[in-house]
């Protein structure tokens, strides 16, 4: 066993609750919500168990309305069904001392109409992103959005804070507000897809009024310090967003705004594919917005123990966000603290339904046993 002092598993005061390590269970889409009512099941509340060893759990995005939904068989997190299912997850989890926030999530116009009874997915302007989402059927190309009407956007604000609500029903300890890779709200922070010309649109300001219009929302349900924010600054082609000169000035206005707020935290990505070649891009994101966030700074994207441990030390960030890794090493902080190896994860099996890739990945303990 190894005894060597780790920045990655150091205790953390976040908020109002203490994380026993800064291993945090990365948000990660799986799609095995595969009933009518887009509710977890027993396999929901064995899965995220098996990981409550983290620090702090992070769901898979839940939807906020039915009108949020682009990804065949995600959870929801609007009907009680649903809430008395992520109920059985968040009790499990409490009960092996882990901690559990719910991310809220609105994909907007990735989407197709074969989720909304034939109509067209809501976004902040009339824009095709181009791309692909995983229908009952198969991948297909997305297609023209609706524009949203002052109305929608209203709506779907309360939709935010009803979700909200029910997550708190369900016993979480806090909320992430989905507003990162080229989902709803990032939608509205880009020129490219916002092309509206009325107070949601146009200048930086207003281009991310909407996203701080539910984030009050969220603060009339739960305290600030309950609530998180996950972001993608230099994403750049890919989820249908294509960066521009203003994309890390619109972040910056973001985030320097949220010092106003006691959050418990930000959550950042690192750059998703190479953008050294984009002069208008940050390609080390959380040495960046270190200099400009005064909170609790989380950091994901390709981090391994070393690097981890690393970006704590160096002051650039205060928690890390593994992804992959917690699919296929439910028993993480351990294996880094022990530095036992790492297993493989299968990506063939991220979005299949059953528990196989989903919950048959043994702890490394088992792993010996068996």
């Amino acid at each position: 066993m190894s005894t060597e002092k780790q920045a990655l598993l150091e205790p953390y005061k976040l908020g109002n609750i203490t994380l026993k390590n800064r291993v945090i269970m990365a948000p990660m889409t799986r799609s095995r919500a595969d009933n009518d009512e887009n509710k977890p099941t027993d396999m929901h509340v064995e899965y995220y168990t098996q990981r409550a060893g983290a620090g702090l759990i992070i769901t898979e995005g839940a939807q906020v309305s039915e009108r949020a939904v682009g990804y065949v068989n995600t959870p929801g997190i609007h009907t009680q069904e649903q809430v008395e299912g992520w109920k059985k997850v968040v009790d499990a989890v409490h009960e092996k001392d882990g901690k559990i926030f719910i991310q809220l999530w609105h994909v907007g116009r990735i989407s197709h109409p074969k989720f909304h009874n034939g109509n067209k997915p809501l976004a902040p302007s009339a824009v095709n992103p181009n791309s692909k989402v995983y229908t009952p059927e198969c991948f297909e190309q997305t297609t023209e959005p609706k524009e949203m009407s002052i109305q929608e956007i209203h709506e779907t604000i309360q939709e935010f804070k009803h979700a909200a609500q029910m997550a708190k029903g369900a016993g979480f300890d806090g909320v992430e507000i989905h507003s990162s890779n080229g989902y709803l709200f990032h939608q509205f922070f880009n020129k490219n897809a916002n092309q509206r010309t009325d107070d949601y649109g146009g200048s930086i300001q207003n281009r991310a009024r909407f996203f701080f219009d539910v984030l009050d929302a969220i603060t009339e349900v739960w305290p600030e310090n309950q609530i998180g924010c996950r972001f993608n600054p230099s994403l750049h082609k890919s989820f249908g967003i294509v960066a521009t000169e203003e994309s890390i000035e619109t972040f910056d206005h973001i985030i320097e705004k949220l010092n106003a707020y006691d959050l418990a935290y930000v959550h950042l990505s690192e750059p998703f594919t190479d953008v050294s070649d984009v002069p208008y891009l940050v390609t080390d994101i959380a040495k960046h917005y270190r200099k400009i966030y005064k909170g609790t700074l989380m950091i994901n994207n390709g981090f391994d123990r070393e690097s981890g441990n690393k970006v704590i030390e160096d002051g650039d960030a205060d928690l890390v966000a593994y992804a992959k890794l917690f699919i296929s090493n439910p028993d993480l902080p351990e294996r880094f603290k022990n530095k036992w190896p790492i297993a493989e994860y299968d990506e063939d099996t991220f979005y299949t339904t059953g528990k196989e890739g989903y919950t048959d990945y043994p702890a490394y303990e088992e792993e010996k046993v068996s």
